[in-house]
């Protein structure tokens, strides 16, 4: 199904809408689960790893947690796909950490790359809202099959500095910091309780499905879906 869109912003998730939530899982958890432990030990110092550990050590009631005891609640979380903010920090100093070193390059769907540069040379803004961290959605976008990608991006969010993606606020805020109307803005999710918040919003959602993904059979309630970017067109008002 083709929907046409007057926006002038376009708001992205990056796990199971621009890319593989089975890269995610396959790949980069397990390559953060093996380098919690030197992150910790080799980093403690480091002013986001000590405030990521002080909310490690908050979210498990546990204020005296050694570093043994932080790394076992971060691979609990991990095992239970937890959208803890210190883990996806964590995750994003090692992921950054892995892409400029080369040992990660990022997955997009085909069809991706072509609509955002698409929108991007129309006048579209383009942002990313992930529950990834922002460090995590720098070294993403820069680190593509494509090579740096990071210019057609303007601005990321995350939960740490836009709040949970269930929640109405979360976009909000994030309407607040674009400067745009909300019903200018569009947001591209395949997880419905996160397009049901954009809208609560005001904003205007599509549900992307992906055959394959988690939140395929689910659906996307009655939010305008598409299977891939290719449907989805903007059209933008001059007026």
């Amino acid at each position: 199904m083709s929907s046409v869109f007057d926006i002038d912003s376009v708001v992205l998730d990056i796990e199971g809408t621009t890319s593989a939530t089975g890269f995610v899982v396959d790949v980069l958890y397990p390559y953060s689960r093996s380098r919690f432990g030197a992150l910790l030990s080799e980093r403690s110092g480091d002013p986001e790893v000590a405030r990521a550990v002080a909310q490690v050590r908050e979210l498990i009631g546990e204020p005296d947690a050694d570093a043994v005891r932080v790394e076992k609640a971060l691979g609990e979380w991990l095992d239970e796909d937890r959208k803890a903010t210190p883990l996806k920090t964590l995750q994003g100093l090692i992921w950054s950490e892995g892409f400029a070193r080369g040992d990660l390059v990022s997955h997009f769907y085909d069809d991706v790359l072509p609509a955002l540069r698409r929108w991007h040379a129309a006048g579209v803004r383009l942002h990313v809202y992930s529950s990834g961290s922002v460090a995590a959605q720098r070294a993403w976008f820069r680190s593509s099959p494509e090579g740096d990608l990071l210019a057609l991006i303007e601005g990321l969010y995350d939960t740490e500095n836009a709040g949970p993606k269930q929640e109405p606020q979360s976009y909000a805020t994030i309407a607040a910091a674009l400067g745009v109307a909300p019903g200018r803005i569009l947001f591209l999710s395949d997880r419905p309780g996160e397009l049901d918040a954009a809208r609560a919003a005001g904003w205007q959602a599509v549900g992307v499905r992906r055959p394959g993904e988690p939140y395929y059979e689910q659906g996307v309630g009655d939010h305008p879906q598409a299977g891939t970017f290719d449907e989805i067109t903007i059209a933008r008002s001059t007026a």
